[in-house]
């Protein structure tokens, strides 16, 4: 993660500790803590902080105007924009996860969806709040998936834009509404999407990546490629990963490490886990059922 996010650093300075760190493709930042009996003061940063409550937090006080307030619990987050200084009683455990945003980041983000930047730009801050899709997000990408892992960075990419989008609209002055998306992409411009997938399928394959090679904000080419094939980009890309293992698996000698790095996985154990979760089976079932020509248990070899 960039060393230029200055909540890190200045909760190094105190009792907290740093039990993960991730750097998501657009140079945001992830961090795990955990802390406890600690007080903590961030001092004017010039970032913005999404941090959501993992474990724990009920002894958790944030000091305002009229005293220490608490409100901590799992599920609930806090938002914290950039320049504020802020304290924090942490009288009992807590375990939490950060990420880090720049002002810079909102200004692209707004600029690809709503091809307009709002003449200012601030956001409201929240502590011990509630809202289910920031839980949601969290919960299903940022706490569920491996930071490090190259075949999640699709994934994690996908879901910080979300955040960032949530935010504009809900804590900020800028809460324009979203634009209506409709028609999916061109089937040339489809295809090309799926041959450059099948091309760099060894790679991180990022949103990015994905939507500059159809010329479109990240945005509009989730959206338009959900539309056309009625998942969303990572789930395809995680799709045609373990397509491609099968096929090394039934079809070459290769061992499950080099299946892993040809398919875009960072690990054979990773790659292992995702793929018993998705056909029911490790990869070495697979592949002795193949040899035991076990046609129960051999897929079907059709591309998909």
């Amino acid at each position: 993660m960039s060393s230029h996010y200055q909540v890190v650093e200045q909760m190094l300075m105190h009792k907290a500790d740093l039990r993960a760190t991730g750097s998501l493709s657009n140079d945001m930042g992830l961090a795990r803590w955990y802390n406890s009996h600690d007080l903590i003061e961030l001092d004017c940063p010039s970032h913005h902080t999404l941090s959501l409550y993992v474990a724990e937090g009920l002894e958790c006080y944030r000091r305002t105007q009229n005293g220490w307030k608490n409100g901590g619990a799992p599920g609930r987050f806090c938002l914290m924009p950039k320049g504020l200084e802020s304290a924090w009683d942490v009288r009992g455990p807590l375990e939490f996860v950060h990420l880090y945003f720049t002002d810079q980041h909102l200004l692209s983000l707004a600029e690809q969806i709503w091809d307009r930047s709002p003449a200012s730009l601030q956001l409201n801050e929240q502590y011990f709040a509630e809202d289910a899709s920031i839980t949601a997000l969290y919960q299903q990408f940022l706490l569920s998936l491996d930071w490090q892992e190259r075949s999640h960075q699709l994934a994690l990419s996908s879901a910080s834009n979300l955040l960032l989008i949530h935010l504009l609209r809900s804590f900020s002055q800028c809460q324009w509404h979203l634009p209506r998306v409709t028609g999916g992409l061109a089937p040339s411009l489809l295809k090309r999407i799926q041959e450059y997938i099948e091309t760099y399928l060894d790679q991180p394959l990022l949103l990015r990546d994905l939507a500059e090679q159809a010329c479109l904000s990240e945005y509009h080419f989730s959206r338009m490629f959900s539309q056309s094939l009625g998942i969303a980009p990572h789930q395809y890309v995680l799709q045609r990963r373990l397509r491609r293992a099968e096929q090394l698996l039934q079809n070459s000698p290769l061992s499950l490490t080099e299946i892993a790095q040809q398919c875009g996985f960072s690990s054979s154990s990773h790659f292992s886990n995702r793929f018993r979760q998705s056909r029911g089976m490790p990869p070495s079932q697979l592949r002795q059922a193949t040899e035991n020509n076990d046609t129960k248990l051999v897929p079907d070899q059709r591309p998909l």
